[in-house]
């Protein structure tokens, strides 16, 4: 229901043994933001009344032609004979397809690696030059990129800046961090140190583009105690600001306010 408050993406959540009936059951709530939850010892009684094509794998054809034999439900395609199965949708389809009705599917469950780099961009609404505006964009992308990251979990090694111009030209540099980080005051001193390097004058700006490298898991990554008391303030006040975040949205905080000072 957050998701779809704050964002407007249709989120429909199946929970079940295996990852057909966990897909089937999403596919069966009406309301957006809806969860259905499916117990092992219910699938067969869940799964049979069903029409055979909203079983999870089903398509128009395979469905077309189970029907036209006088298979409609899922529970009939259950009974039918495995090897009939594969006569009407072939060997491999048939043998998926009759699986499944009986809620076997031993495809086990893995997360997805996390990609390796991240990439938060900006376009000006008019030609920009170097200024308040653009230290001020440069700064909210600093604050997007690392919040995604200490949201996802991880840390960049890297940053790369890119400046595109009127014309379209561009430049690009990359700069490996001192430590890996997903602090802002981190980032951001490197972002600076980037455009800085740039050397810009009279270029024409139409956009930015940030990007961490080399992006690995915030565990695998040591982290020393600092003795800056004012750096340790900033995270504190960091940590707060992603919870606030979370809570209310993203833009609830602007990236300005995430670098006052804190007494």
């Amino acid at each position: 229901m957050r998701t779809l408050s704050r964002l407007g993406i249709d989120v429909r959540l199946g929970v079940g043994p295996t990852i057909t009936v966990a897909a089937t059951a999403s596919g069966q709530i009406d309301a957006p933001g809806g969860v259905l939850a499916i117990d092992p010892d219910q699938v067969a009684d869940w799964l049979g009344p069903l029409p055979v094509e909203a079983l999870h794998g089903i398509g128009p054809k395979q469905a077309a032609a189970l029907r036209e034999y006088g298979v409609h439900c899922v529970g009939l395609l259950a009974a039918v004979p495995p090897a009939t199965v594969q006569r009407l949708l072939g060997g491999r389809a048939g043998r998926v397809a009759a699986d499944r009705a009986r809620g076997v599917d031993p495809r086990p469950v893995a997360p997805r690696a996390l990609p390796a780099t991240l990439t938060v961009r900006h376009t000006f609404a008019q030609h920009t030059l170097d200024g308040a505006a653009v230290r001020a964009a440069l700064l909210d992308l600093v604050v997007q990129l690392a919040h995604q990251l200490r949201h996802r979990g991880q840390v960049a090694r890297g940053l790369t800046l890119t400046l595109r111009f009127a014309g379209g030209t561009s430049w690009e540099k990359t700069r490996r961090l001192p430590e890996a980080s997903a602090h802002d005051d981190d980032l951001r001193t490197m972002v600076y140190q980037l455009v800085d390097a740039a050397g810009l004058q009279r270029g024409r700006l139409t956009g930015l583009v940030l990007r961490g490298e080399d992006l690995v898991d915030a565990d695998q990554v040591a982290q020393q105690i600092s003795l800056d008391q004012a750096r340790e303030d900033r995270l504190v006040a960091e940590a707060v600001s992603d919870r606030i975040r979370a809570k209310f949205g993203p833009g609830v905080i602007g990236p300005a306010a995430s670098f006052l000072r804190v007494s």
